[in-house]
């Protein structure tokens, strides 16, 4: 290939790629039923035995899965590189195999690639921080959006730099690989671990554990579909634990039935599977009680039972819920024995205290840490971006007058940690010279928003740009003082989670005479467990254009302040005691308050 230009080298590439991919389809379409199918060998046996059990049932692999069958993501990178050195973004089947390196293609939101990180507990160290800025800067847009799932994505990078960006995160000691596709995101951990008066266990270890269990075990990337893991310690901030596949929660178990051994008083995790709240379901407790040091080997059993059971077929259906649906509960975990290679332990008869309330607001704010004269700082981030500039300055004030650590939570903002009590003020100011703080009307610090159509293709409305408009127009005409959570998601696949928040908006595109314009669906009074509030958000109004959405939700929480039982009785609360009739007879009767030019 030496007489070929950069160019022709990368079409080359991708050219016997496609042939390769063709192959491997043919190969496995052709196969009858009753075939029998060659031993799969290797780091990815389960996921070709799970493809071959596929075919030999009758069905037909997507293309996907052939894809991957062909030649594996993960050795893909002379392809990644060489578009790189090209200049060229890829095209078809191969958007979704790059973003197993955590490069995403997102055009035509963008003509970019958005790069997604690995942040196990989603905590960095300041020095990380302040690297991760200069990369913004150097290859991407200038800023980094925290996400739901307590991770960064930095925007905006050229074809020619997304193995720049890739190597410049890997030379501050963390990585992307994984973070997209067929994966296991970010592993999610609570963000006061270590650190919160009231946990019960620190989540931390089990999170780092859990990041290079995955990165070191070749068959966690020979998933279906995406998947995701969090642990909860039982902190004062929660992790929203029940929406992922997999969920830890800590509890204390203060013995079992005499003379069972098996029942020593202490911390164990419950086992939670199937979240998926985005598909109207919440993990359900297995009454599997774990050790700590038991989790990690666990969850790798129920990834492999994924993977081996996983819908190879039909992508709609391909999430671990759909598993457990098809086959049973005890079935599946049955399963999980098998690929654990021991039974597992079983809650009957245990003493289990239940997990003490998270604090809705924990994580805006100033809270006094577990260890004496030190305090977590939480900062208001508008819809989770930050500005390199931001990002060097919150860097820089964590190693001042903290310990250097940056916490990011599944609430889109982030918390400095280990602040004494002397330098409390400083810091505040210090943040706020920043064009940041840690205080903020109840709606405007409950705010989550996804990427929007600013930068995804899926995406309906731009749900950043109108989270903005939204609190501005709000906070200036109730006085909400309470806390109140407004999830603003911009398709089907919820990365906002709209059924969980106080107000869910699930973007849409709304027909006004003969032009489209942008609006949502809007649902009310979702919850998650650790708050004592689980609950699945109603539907409350259907396809409402942005422009009567302001006034609609107003009202809302007009009657709300009017009719609620107590200065005390929260929004959910008060949204789940009445009917959906009963709530818009009480917000129609609602004033709309006028704002004088």
């Amino acid at each position: 290939m030496s007489d070929f230009d950069d160019q022709q080298k990368q079409w080359l590439q991708g050219f016997v790629s496609g042939i390769e991919a063709r192959k491997a389809a043919d190969k496995l379409a052709g196969r009858t039923a009753g075939a029998p199918a060659a031993e799969a060998i290797g780091p990815d046996a389960l996921q070709y035995a799970a493809q071959d059990r596929a075919v030999a049932a009758g069905g037909k692999l997507v293309t996907e899965e052939t894809a991957k069958r062909a030649r594996h993501p993960l050795d893909r990178w002379d392809e990644v590189v060489g578009r790189a050195e090209a200049g060229q973004f890829p095209k078809g089947v191969d958007v979704l195999l790059t973003k197993y390196h955590g490069l995403f293609y997102v055009a035509p939101a963008q003509n970019s690639y958005m790069c997604r990180l690995r942040i196990p507990n989603g905590i960095l160290n300041a020095w990380q921080m302040h690297g991760l800025a200069d990369a913004a800067d150097s290859f991407g847009g200038g800023y980094a959006d925290v996400t739901t799932r307590a991770n960064l994505q930095i925007r905006e990078i050229s074809a020619a730099h997304g193995v720049d960006l890739l190597l410049a995160v890997q030379d501050l000691g963390l990585t992307a690989r994984g973070s997209g596709a067929d994966n296991i995101r970010n592993i999610t951990g609570s963000p006061t671990a270590g650190i919160d008066p009231q946990e019960l266990y620190d989540t931390r270890p089990l999170c780092r554990a859990m990041h290079h269990y995955i990165l070191n075990h070749r068959e966690m990337y020979g998933l279906p579909r995406k998947f995701n893991i969090a642990f909860d310690g039982g902190g004062r901030v929660p992790v929203l634990e029940d929406t992922n596949d997999i969920g830890f929660v800590a509890v204390e178990v203060r013995g079992g039935p005499e003379g069972d051994k098996s029942f020593e008083p202490g911390v164990y995790f419950r086992l939670q599977l199937g979240g998926i709240t985005g598909h109207l379901d919440f993990a359900f407790d297995t009454e599997v009680l774990l050790k700590p040091a038991e989790c990690v080997a666990v969850a790798g059993a129920v990834v492999r039972a994924f993977a081996v059971h996983g819908d190879r077929t039909n992508r709609l259906k391909a999430r671990l819920k759909y598993v457990i649906d098809r086959i049973g509960r005890e079935a599946f975990l049955k399963e999980v024995e098998k690929e654990h290679g021991s039974a597992l332990r079983r809650a009957a008869g245990a003493v289990v205290m239940p997990r003490r309330l998270a604090n809705k607001g924990g994580h805006i704010g100033v809270h006094g840490q577990k260890q004496p004269g030190l305090n977590y700082l939480g900062l208001v981030l508008p819809v989770g971006r930050l500005t390199s500039e931001q990002m060097r300055g919150l860097g820089a004030i964590s190693e001042r007058f903290g310990s250097g650590t940056l916490r990011l939570t599944v609430w889109q903002n982030l918390l400095i940690s280990d602040v004494a009590d002397r330098d409390v003020g400083i810091c505040i100011a210090a943040i706020a010279a920043l064009g940041l703080g840690i205080e903020a009307n109840a709606i405007r610090r409950g705010l989550v928003a996804c990427t929007g159509n600013a930068g995804c293709k899926f995406a309906a409305s731009n749900t950043k740009g109108h989270a903005l408009k939204l609190a501005d127009y709000l906070e200036a005409r109730v006085a909400v003082d309470t806390p109140v959570n407004i999830h603003l998601t911009g398709c089907h696949h919820s990365c906002a989670q709209h059924y969980v928040g106080d107000i869910g908006l699930l973007a849409a595109k709304i027909d006004r005479g003969e032009e489209s314009v942008e609006g949502y669906h809007v649902y009310i009074g979702g919850g998650a467990a650790s708050t004592a509030e689980q609950a699945m958000a109603r539907d409350y109004a259907q396809s409402v254009a942005f422009d009567d959405l302001p006034p609609l939700l107003e009202r809302l929480f007009t009657a709300y302040l009017t009719h609620r039982q107590a200065p005390t009785e929260s929004f959910f609360e008060f949204c789940r005691r009445h009917e959906i009739v009963q709530l818009h007879e009480l917000a129609d009767s609602a004033p709309v308050r006028a704002l004088a030019a």
